[in-house]
């Protein structure tokens, strides 16, 4: 891949903010027999060191009630050295709709003769591991994991944690193009060797978003929720910097890798708020604003912005669930201790401006989940083998490596 080097970036206490890198090339071929100049404003990675980053890198696919063949193209995007860790928390009934997953998901594994991990998120081996290794957190009354793209995306962590992995990566299932999808990965990987793939997070911008506007395909750039969402992202920055920025771009992103160390010492938030409050966690455990069990400000967190070339078309699922990622990606940044009342003031203007909020209600707070360094991951795994060993396809992979 030729991706241009960050010309910028913004840096609070140990947390460092790259701007937007452009891909100029997607595959830059093999390695050259000189070595690139570390001062290039465009780097050169190879595909075989892309290649090896995808070998330690699991993608998780959370999946809820998505058309089959949607579900399919995202796994023909996914890169072949890459483990695949779909969690579905689609319902069982009155239709059991993780079965049908499970068989079009066994259908393709055996013509791509590739192995994926399935597992649903209610499935009470997951909760009794949860359990086991002293994580009770995430589980509801009834003993089982809660709803919530978050929780999934927690359990695709720990299984990759689990089955030896460096890094996790994670996709939306309701991507129409696979292509996209193949550059995501590529783009991840992409991130991390460019920052030594330690502390490290990649998000992906999209290139555009197609949608038909007065009978002719318009590409826009931003949504409503990732314009908003950007902005009091930036809005926060800027007030404890002291000078304006717009170097946020990817404040909603689905699309983001981290680093698995990383990526278990971070909290996690519930619902639409899963991806702005990974923003908002690093810049309040690193940000060195206050006093926090991570003091060393000489530890770097990276996060890498990288913009892909691919359009993203995902199903659209209505106002109401616009409404509902407005809400959540605002609450994270209004409820942190972070924001300074000045932010709030303005985030409260601009939900009942919108609609979002009715004189009388206050914009709720998200459930914030601890990190998942206290989950006791030898339990864990003892108690989880029964979900490795149910993997589809063919042939088997290595036992898992618990660290």
């Amino acid at each position: 891949m030729q991706i241009e080097v960050p010309r910028e970036f913004e840096r609070l206490g140990a947390v460092r903010i790259y701007g937007l890198q452009k891909v100029y090339e997607l595959d830059a071929g093999p390695a050259m027999t000189e070595p690139g100049r570390d001062d290039a404003i465009v780097r050169s990675l190879p595909a075989e060191a892309i290649y090896e980053v995808q070998r330690e890198m699991a993608i998780v696919v959370p999946v809820r009630s998505e058309r089959l063949k949607l579900i399919e193209g995202v796994l023909v995007g996914i890169p072949n050295p890459c483990l695949v860790i779909v969690v579905s928390n689609s319902p069982r009934e009155p239709i059991d709709r993780h079965f049908l997953e499970q068989d079009s998901i066994a259908d393709f594994c055996r013509f791509s003769r590739k192995q994926i991990m399935v597992v649903h998120q209610k499935d009470p081996v997951v909760a009794a591991a949860f359990a086991a290794g002293g994580y009770g957190d995430v589980l509801d009354d009834l003993g089982l994991v809660r709803d919530g793209k978050a929780e999934g995306m927690m359990i695709g962590t720990v299984l990759a944690k689990m089955l030896g992995k460096r890094y996790v990566g994670f996709v939306d299932s309701d991507n129409y193009f696979p292509g996209a999808v193949n550059e995501y990965v590529r783009e991840y990987a992409a991130g991390f060797l460019l920052n030594g793939g330690k502390d490290t997070v990649v998000r992906i911008s999209w290139h555009s978003k197609p949608k038909i506007v007065e009978q002719s395909l318009f590409f826009a750039k931003w949504g409503r929720s990732s314009r908003r969402c950007n902005r009091a992202l930036n809005q926060l920055l800027s007030h404890y910097t002291g000078f304006e920025t717009e170097i946020v771009k990817t404040g909603n992103a689905g699309e983001h890798a981290i680093s698995l160390d990383l990526a278990m010492s971070m909290r996690y938030a519930t619902g639409y708020s899963v991806e702005p409050y990974h923003y908002i966690d690093l810049l309040e455990q690193y940000g060195g604003v206050f006093p926090t069990e991570h003091g060393d400000m000489r530890r770097l967190v990276r996060i890498c912005q990288i913009e892909s070339r691919n359009p993203h078309l995902h199903a659209d699922k209505g106002d109401a669930h616009v409404a509902e990622m407005i809400i959540g990606s605002l609450a994270t940044i209004y409820h942190s201790r972070l924001c300074p009342a000045s932010l709030q003031k303005k985030i409260d203007a601009e939900l009942r401006q919108g609609g979002y909020l009715k004189d009388g209600e206050t914009l709720p707070p998200v459930r914030i989940y601890p990190s998942l360094a206290g989950l006791a991951m030898d339990r864990f795994a003892a108690s989880a083998q029964e979900i490795v060993d149910r993997r589809l396809g063919a042939p088997p992979l290595a036992r898992p490596m618990v660290s």
